[in-house]
């Protein structure tokens, strides 16, 4: 079973070839259609406005990729398919590089050391107290003892 997310990007998928010449329609090989058709969500309904741009329509990401990918394989000129290719992995390395900076492994086990040394320096700045009774408190303290009395 195809993941949800992109059952659903079939479908609309499948709503944007709808608007499509018959002509340009063929283009795409009939298995992949099949394939959509097949994977889609069939409870989930999707529709476009033909007069809207479809840049400006509540697409997802997945169908986004689905219908660049359709276009790059399908439509597009050999220049169009080389600009498309670097687009995508200058996207791709922005991405990664995007995901290194948020999860580099050195900055969290610098943090890491960080933190631990914060900590030691709490230890060590932080003692414990003994706590001195002054001679009024332990002559009250005799006092109720020997007259029984539970201080509350």
């Amino acid at each position: 079973m195809i993941n949800n997310t992109y059952a659903k990007a079939y479908t609309e998928v499948l709503e944007i070839l709808k608007y499509f010449p018959e002509e340009e329609y063929k283009k795409i090989p009939i298995e992949k259609i099949n394939f959509y058709k097949s994977n889609m969500d069939k409870d989930y309904k999707f529709t476009i406005n033909p007069e809207i741009d479809l840049a400006n329509q509540n697409i997802s990401k997945e169908a986004n990729a689905i219908i660049v990918s359709l276009y790059r394989d399908y439509y597009a000129t050999e220049e169009q398919k080389v600009k498309i290719n670097e687009i995508l992995d200058l996207n791709q390395k922005k991405e990664e590089l995007e995901k290194r900076k948020k999860y580099n492994p050195d900055d969290i086990f610098r943090n890491n050391q960080q933190l631990n040394r914060d900590i030691e320096n709490l230890d060590t700045t932080t003692q414990l107290v003994k706590y001195k009774e002054n001679f009024f408190v332990k002559f009250k303290n005799f006092i109720f003892k020997l007259l029984h009395i539970n201080e509350s």
